[in-house]
C-alpha cells in the first residue's frame, strides 16, 4: 500500500499534539486523535455534495474555512474559561452516559473487525479463531499475570497476533517507502465562504470541546487528581490551534481520546515520559515514510482484537461512574431514556437519515452525539424542574 500525504500529516501531527498536551495543555497521558464529530461531518458533506451541486473544491474551500474559524473561536472560549461553563452542562449522569455510549460504539466496531466481517456481511471464520485466541492471551496475561508482563499484555497480544496472522495467512500488503510532501497548504481547496458550513463547523467545534472536557474529566479519576482551570484553558487553547492547522493543511481536526483511557488502565503506565517516547516515535513515523508504511500493513482484525479487550476497561469505567450517581433521589430515565436511545440509533443505517437536511445528518444519524445531547437536555430540563418545585 502508498504511504500517502494524508498518512504522513496525521502521524506526524498525532505525536506532536499528543506531546504539547502532554507537556503544556491538560499534562495527561492522553492520545490525540481525529474527532468522531468532524469525521462524520466531512463524510456526509462529501457523500451529500454531488447530490446538492456543490463541487468538491467549493466545499473543501469553505470546509477549510469553517474548520480555521472553529479553530480560532476555540481558542478564544479557552482563553475566557469557557470550561466552567462546559462543566455545568456536563455533569456526572450526562458524563456517564457519554462513557456508556462510547465503549458500546467502539466496543461494536472493534467486534465486528476482529471476526473479519466483509462488506457482504459473512464471517471469515479462520480470522475470527484467531482474533478469539488472541482477546484470551490479552485476557490471561491482563487479569491472571501481574507485574511487567500483565502491564505489556496489549503490545504482547499485537505483536504475537501480527506473526501468527503473518504465518497462517501469507499478507498481501506491499511496504512502500514512496513518499509526497510532508504538509501541502490547503489541499482541499482554497479558502470559500458559506455560512452554512461556516455554522455547522462552530457546532461541531463546541462539541469536540465538550469531548476534551469529558475525556480530561474522566482520566482525572484515573490519576485521582483534579485539573485546574488553567490547564483546561490550555487545553482548549491547543485544540484550537490544531484545529486550524487541520483546516490548512487538509486534516480532521484533533481532539484528546477518551478511550485512550482504556490502554491507561490495562498497562498501568502512568507516567508522561514513556507516553512522549510515543508521540516522538509517531513523528518518526511520519517524517519516515517507509516506517509509517511498515506499520500500516497490521493486520486491522489482530488490531481489533487487541483492542477489544482495551476498552473493556472504558466500559467498567463507566460502570464505575454508576456508583457516583445519586440513583436513589434521580429519576432513572434521565439515565435509560438517553443510553437507549443513542445505542438505538447505532444500530440504524445512516442511509436511513438522508431525509434530514445535509448540515443535520451528521449528528442525527450519530448514535453518540445523539444520546449525548439528549442527555444534556433532560438534565437541563432536571434542574428547571427542581427550581420551580422549590
Amino acid at each position: 500500500m502508498d504511504f500517502n500525504a494524508f498518512s504522513v500529516n496525521y502521524a506526524t501531527l498525532v505525536g506532536t499534539a499528543s506531546i504539547l498536551q502532554a507537556l503544556f495543555g491538560h499534562r495527561y497521558p492522553l492520545m490525540e486523535g481525529h474527532g468522531g464529530v468532524w469525521w462524520g461531518l466531512v463524510l456526509s458533506l462529501c457523500a451529500s455534495a454531488p447530490a446538492v451541486g456543490i463541487s468538491y473544491a467549493q466545499l473543501g474551500g469553505s470546509l477549510a474555512l469553517g474548520m480555521v474559524a472553529a479553530g480560532i473561536v476555540t481558542i478564544l472560549l479557552g482563553a475566557i474559561g469557557f470550561s466552567d461553563v462546559l462543566k455545568r452542562i456536563f455533569n456526572k449522569v450526562v458524563l456517564t452516559v457519554y462513557l456508556f455510549l462510547l465503549s458500546i460504539q467502539l466496543i461494536m466496531i472493534f467486534f465486528k473487525g476482529m471476526l473479519g466481517i466483509g462488506v457482504d456481511g459473512t464471517i471469515n471464520e479462520p480470522v475470527a479463531l484467531l482474533s478469539i485466541c488472541i482477546v484470551l492471551l490479552v485476557l490471561v496475561l491482563t487479569v491472571k499475570v501481574r507485574g511487567k508482563i500483565g502491564n505489556f499484555a496489549i503490545l504482547i497480544g499485537m505483536i504475537g497476533g501480527w506473526i501468527a496472522h503473518s504465518l497462517l495467512f501469507p499478507a498481501t500488503a506491499q511496504v512502500s517507502g514512496t513518499g509526497t510532501a510532508l504538509f501541502t497548504y490547503l489541499p482541499w481547496g482554497s479558502f470559500r465562504f458559506d455560512i452554512g458550513i461556516l455554522l455547522t463547523a462552530f457546532f461541531a467545534g463546541l462539541i469536540n470541546m465538550a469531548n476534551s472536557l469529558v475525556s480530561i474529566t474522566t482520566v482525572e479519576k484515573v490519576f485521582k487528581t483534579t485539573t485546574d482551570k488553567k490547564r483546561f484553558s490550555w487545553s482548549f487553547m491547543l485544540t484550537g490551534v490544531h484545529t486550524i492547522v487541520a483546516g490548512l493543511f487538509g486534516l480532521i481536526p484533533y481532539g484528546p481520546y477518551t478511550s485512550s483511557i482504556g490502554f491507561l488502565e490495562s498497562t498501568k503506565i502512568y507516567q508522561r515520559a514513556p507516553f512522549i517516547l510515543g508521540g516522538l516515535l509517531f513523528i518518526v513515523l511520519g517524517v519516515v515514510p517507509i516506517l509509517g508504511s511498515f506499520f500500516s500493513t497490521m493486520p486491522m482484525s489482530v488490531g481489533d482484537a487487541v483492542l477489544f479487550v482495551a476498552y473493556l476497561q472504558l466500559f467498567g469505567t463507566a460502570i464505575k461512574n454508576l456508583g457516583n450517581l445519586p440513583v436513589g433521589r434521580m429519576s432513572l430515565y434521565r439515565l435509560t431514556i438517553p443510553l437507549l436511545v443513542g445505542i438505538s440509533v447505532m444500530n440504524i443505517p445512516a442511509e436511513t437519515f438522508s431525509v434530514f437536511p445535509v448540515l443535520f445528518q451528521p449528528i442525527v444519524s450519530n448514535g453518540l452525539l445523539v444520546g449525548v445531547l439528549l442527555a444534556v437536555c433532560m438534565e437541563l430540563f432536571a434542574r428547571r424542574s427542581s427550581v420551580s418545585v422549590s
